[in-house]
């Protein structure tokens, strides 16, 4: 049965709204996601939360099925005021719904490159709206997972969880440095391509071999020049007017979709 909080003082508010900053993410082993379709796509994963948070007089039946899921896994529900949520999620016009989640296993080791033809690689990337949107992306397409080097932005903040709209529970994360994901990356079949503004070689009149490894570099500074060396082929997308790139999460959709075209085209 779900407790009723009215203190912005409680320790599990106080608890969970600390997990807005990273140090608590990473010393409670939690991170907070916002949203009643988030929290049920993270469900119908396999993740149920370990702590729900629900606005006073919510009845909707996924915040039902969300408390029970949470009370069932031995985790604890609580039913708050809308103040108490603004307070949590730092919004003024908070949704109805917070779920704590255990932090997801991101060692690359993990990944079986095997399970799909299209992987996501992303350098130093800063931005979480961008990393949300990526992992979207790599949802809609069917990759394997989105490896992330080089002190990329964390996955689990909660901008980056917003904006990835539930991929975060539905597409493999990895975390590392550069070194050892090229040692993983030659241990196995892989064509490592990266876009780059120095190419010359059309994205589309590159044929992509499974599985394709698409490296995306720093929103402002692209990838290194050693990092380009490392890739078996460098392509770019035409501009044809004054803007002399594209945001990398709108570059890596276009690759992404291009490659997977290839592939369906090759039945």
């Amino acid at each position: 049965m779900p407790r009723q909080i009215t203190s912005f003082s409680n320790v599990t508010v106080k608890r969970v709204r600390a997990l807005a900053q990273k140090k608590h993410r990473a010393a409670e082993g939690l991170f907070m996601a916002e949203g009643l379709r988030i929290c049920a796509e993270a469900l119908d994963a396999g993740h149920a939360p370990r702590i729900l948070i629900f606005a006073e007089g919510d009845r909707h039946e996924l915040t039902a099925r969300l408390i029970a899921a949470t009370e069932d896994a031995g985790g604890e529900a609580l039913e708050v005021h809308r103040d108490i949520l603004a307070k949590i999620t730092g919004k003024d016009n908070p949704q109805g719904v917070v779920g704590v989640f255990a932090l997801l296993d991101t060692a690359l080791a993990r990944l079986d490159r095997g399970a799909a033809d299209i992987w996501i690689v992303c350098q130093a990337l800063k931005d979480p709206g961008n990393l949300g949107t990526i992992l979207r992306t790599a949802d809609a397409v069917g990759a394997g997972g989105v490896i992330l080097l080089d002190h990329s932005c964390d996955p689990f903040s909660v901008e980056a969880v917003r904006a990835s709209m539930g991929a975060l529970f539905t597409v493999p994360v990895a975390q590392a440095q550069g070194a050892a994901f090229f040692e993983w990356l030659r241990a196995g079949p892989a064509m490592l391509v990266g876009t780059s503004l120095k190419a010359s070689a059309d994205y589309q009149a590159m044929s992509y071999d499974a599985p394709t490894f698409i490296f995306m570099g720093n929103e402002q500074s692209g990838l290194p020049d050693d990092y380009e060396a490392a890739c078996d082929a460098l392509v770019k997308m035409p501009m044809l007017g004054k803007a002399d790139s594209l945001n990398v999460a709108v570059s890596c959709a276009v690759m992404a979709y291009e490659v997977l075209n290839q592939q369906r085209r090759r039945g």
